[in-house]
């Protein structure tokens, strides 16, 4: 079976309000389950490709300071 997960994930998120899309990373956070850690991945794939630089260094100044800790 081949499964493309990417795929499946941006099936299911689709047309989301971003009300919707703070829900489902909110759900993913706080449930714990590592089965959810790759659509977490997948989002943060999308941002990260829309994204310009400016908002890219500082996603990784806060990842920075955020592993120190």
């Amino acid at each position: 079976m081949d499964l493309d997960l990417r795929k499946a994930v941006l099936h299911n998120i689709s047309g989301n309000s971003a009300d919707e899309l703070e829900a489902t990373i909110l759900d993913a956070i706080q449930s714990g389950e590592e089965k959810l850690l790759p659509g977490l991945g997948v989002l943060f794939e999308v941002y990260w490709n829309n994204a310009d630089e400016s908002e890219k260094e500082e996603v990784l100044e806060i990842l920075e300071e955020s592993v120190k800790k």
